[in-house]
């Protein structure tokens, strides 16, 4: 019988950090929990009290102390560490005109710095590990996206750069790290929490809200797991009973210069025509995912 993969879930005080912290748990996983109050401190009091094993450690991810601190108490207290849930995050939202150095620097900290911190520690570790074993070991990461990426939410330029740049760590993290047995992912979740009330607003009486964090929680505790082991590197967006894969970028038109060099009478019949058809007001790339059901 395997020992219990030990997984870290930061921002696992609420929402949606609190019930993938709580999946985890309940599939037999020890689990660190990660807030930068003591906010989570009641989840690991519902994860023992359900016969689980859980820890918390405080502290702010954008803070390279922090991401020692998970990694050390994964490792000291549980006696290793296979599954990171990258989930803390933080929103200062406004137009990127009135948007000040503070705000930007604030975002792009917690969620893209945050997550390269302990992404960063943990393969390391399990790199040494996989060469001083000879063989792959089991890793997984799960990283916290958002729609916002695809579609440049305007009154959150901070927060959509954030997730895209999260986007592509995900990706060379799975090229990167492959090889010893890392397997790294993206969602992009529909969830209600605090932090997207001013998006969702209340869920509905009665019935199951179709935005409830449950609904993500069990995805990302598959991504997890051992039946996840060929997927690697892809990026999904959960909510409700749907997951939907998201394609890689495709080349939509190529335009070629009939000349040795591109002229600006060249472009603007070439690339410039493309688009006379179109609404500038309107027109924005990959915004067919908000189409989905």
């Amino acid at each position: 019988m395997r020992e219990p993969r030990v997984a870290i879930v930061t921002g696992a005080g609420a929402g949606l950090g609190r019930a993938e912290a709580l999946a985890l748990a309940r599939s037999g996983a020890p689990v660190v929990l990660n807030d930068v109050t003591e906010a989570a401190k009641t989840v690991v009091e519902e994860i023992e009290a359900e016969g689980g094993r859980a820890l918390l450690v405080t502290g702010d991810v954008g803070e390279r102390a922090t991401a020692d601190a998970l990694v050390e108490a994964a490792l000291d207290h549980f006696g290793g560490l296979h599954v990171v849930v990258n989930n803390a995050g933080v929103l200062r939202d406004r137009m990127l005109f009135s948007m000040s150095d503070e705000e930007w620097d604030t975002v792009i900290r917690v969620h893209l710095r945050g997550h390269f911190l302990l992404s960063r520690n943990a393969t390391a570790h399990w790199r040494a590990q996989s060469k001083a074993t000879g063989g792959p070991v089991f890793a997984r990461i799960v990283n916290t996206a958002s729609e916002a990426f695809l579609v440049g939410s305007a009154g959150q330029p901070n927060y959509a750069a954030a997730k895209a740049g999260i986007v592509g760590l995900t990706v060379a993290t799975a090229r990167g790290a492959a090889r010893y047995g890392v397997r790294a992912n993206a969602i992009c979740p529909r969830a209600r929490t605090v932090m997207t009330a001013a998006v969702f607003g209340d869920a509905p009486d009665g019935g199951v809200d179709p935005l409830s964090v449950d609904h993500v929680a069990p995805f990302v505790a598959f991504l997890a797991s051992e039946r996840a082991e060929r997927i690697n590197g892809q990026v999904f967006v959960v909510h409700g009973g749907m997951v939907a894969l998201l394609k890689p970028p495709a080349v939509e038109q190529r335009f070629d210069t009939a000349g040795p060099l591109w002229t600006a009478d060249e472009l603007a019949a070439t690339v410039g025509a493309h688009f006379d058809d179109r609404d500038p007001d309107t027109m924005f790339a990959a915004t067919e995912i908000l189409e989905l059901p």
